[in-house]
Formats: structure tokens, sequence, C-alpha cells
């Protein structure tokens, strides 16, 4: 079987996982400002994991220490110098350079949602404390530690087929354009508040996830793989459990959106 036939394997047996996470019955509870907040305050630590996830697959496809020599397929090296680019020094909303996480930061302040956690969970991180001695110490909600744990274990074990593929399989597809609906009418019903910041990064990765990086990041997997039928099981493997945990993230978020309705029900009886 080709290449190209595995890819398409992978994702048919992928497909009843992806289906779950476009089907999540998250997306209809968030329905005011404030369930959109909560959303934001668990989902940024999957827009700050992510380029741990980049950063691994930059160290293995180029060369990133001196004396410098060319590494590998240059496709690859394109692609993945293409997405740090872009993920890194991106141009934000109002024409400067910024990283998407910082973006997205700056979105959460503007919408009045909680930074703390994630920036105290940073700070810890700068410090150089043990990524796995962090997730388990710290007091964050029991679902984003279940998310960084895979995320960090995959990068951990140092696999690069195993890491493209929790990058190529496991991260966002088609989920962003359904939170620009959810953004949209969250607008509509909440006129005043300003959600465009939060908009406008969602707009960028449609834009930037479109046909160029998706094919190339199956080009990635597919030269990392080749005829390796036991390379193949394990790229399928990792993208399960890697949606595995996004849907195990979208449970505590939703667990928690309805918390706050009941909660509300509550203060109005």
């Amino acid at each position: 079987m080709g290449k190209k036939n595995k890819i398409d394997e992978v994702n048919r047996a992928l497909q009843p996982k992806v289906n779950q996470l476009l089907d999540h019955s998250l997306y209809q509870q968030i329905t005011t400002p404030e369930h959109l907040r909560i959303f934001m305050e668990h989902h940024v630590f999957a827009v700050w994991d992510f380029m741990s996830l980049l950063t691994a697959l930059q160290e293995k496809f180029t060369r990133t220490t001196n004396p410098w020599v060319p590494v590998g397929n240059p496709e690859i090296r394109y692609l993945i110098n293409e997405i740090v680019l872009a993920e890194e020094t991106d141009i934000n909303y109002f024409g400067d350079r910024q990283s998407h996480f910082e973006m997205y930061l700056d979105a959460m302040e503007k919408s009045g949602a909680d930074t703390k956690k994630i920036t105290d969970f940073l700070l810890q991180v700068s410090h150089g404390t043990d990524i796995f001695l962090l997730i388990a110490a710290t007091k964050l909600p029991h679902n984003i530690k279940i998310f960084l744990k895979n995320t960090f274990e995959v990068i951990d074990e140092g696999e690069t087929h195993k890491i493209a593929s929790a990058f190529t399989f496991g991260r966002e597809g088609l989920i962003p354009s359904m939170f620009n609906s959810i953004i949209e009418n969250v607008q509509k019903n909440f006129p005043k508040e300003d959600l465009s910041l939060f908009k406008y990064y969602f707009d960028r990765h449609i834009e930037l996830d479109g046909d160029e990086h998706g094919p190339m990041a199956f080009k990635m997997i597919e030269e990392l793989c080749g005829n390796d039928e036991e390379k193949w099981k394990e790229v399928y493997l990792t993208a399960e459990k890697a949606l595995d945990a996004r849907l195990e993230l979208w449970k505590g978020i939703e667990k928690e959106i309805s918390e706050n309705i009941d909660s509300r029900k509550l203060q109005t009886v």
C-alpha cells in the first residue's frame, strides 16, 4: 500500500474520534461571554503547549546549534520553519509582530478572562521546574493536566514520527471555524462584548492552516514512516491518544460551564 493510502487509512481510522470533537455538545453550551471566558481559560493551555510540539519538531528537522550543517529533507525543513515563523512572529490585529500565544493572552485580557492560571504556570516553567512534576503539583483542573501530560509524554519519548503525529493529527482542524460562529453568536446576543481579538486569532489559524501546511504535514509523516508498518501503527495510536486528550479537555470545559449555568439558575430561584 502506498504512503498516500496509509495517510488516508489513518484519517479514516481516526474519523470517529474526529467526529466526536466536531459534534461535541460543548459548542452548544457556549452561549454567553462568561462561558466563552471559561473556554479560553482552559484552551489557552492547548495554545501554549502546541509550541512545545512545534519546537520539538524544529529540533529534530533543523539545525539549531553551531556549527551549522543542513539536516534532513529541505521540504520538511521549510514546513517547520514556516510554521515556527507564523506561530512566533505573526501579524496581530493591530499590525504588529506577535506570537499566536501572546495574541491569545491579549484576547483573554480584553474579554475579561482570567490569565492568572496560565501566567503562574509559565512562571514555574521559566524557573526550570521539571514539566511532569509541575503538572502533577499544580492546582490546575484535571482535564488540563491530562491534556498537558499527553503532550509532554509524546515529546519526552523523543520519537519523531510520534511527535509529528500528535502535531499533525491531534490539533485543531475544523474546530476554529466552529468557534468563529460561536463568537459571532455571542457578539450578536451581547453586542457590547468586544471579541475582535479572539476572532482574529481563529481567523489567522484558518488562513494559515489552509492548502499548504496540511498537505506538507502529511508529507512529513509519509517521509518519517515510509513503509514501516510499526511506525504507521504508532502514528495512529499517538494520534488517537492526542484526540482522546482533547476530548477530556473539552469534557472538563463543558463541566465547568454546566456548573456555572446551574449556579446561575439557583441564584434566580
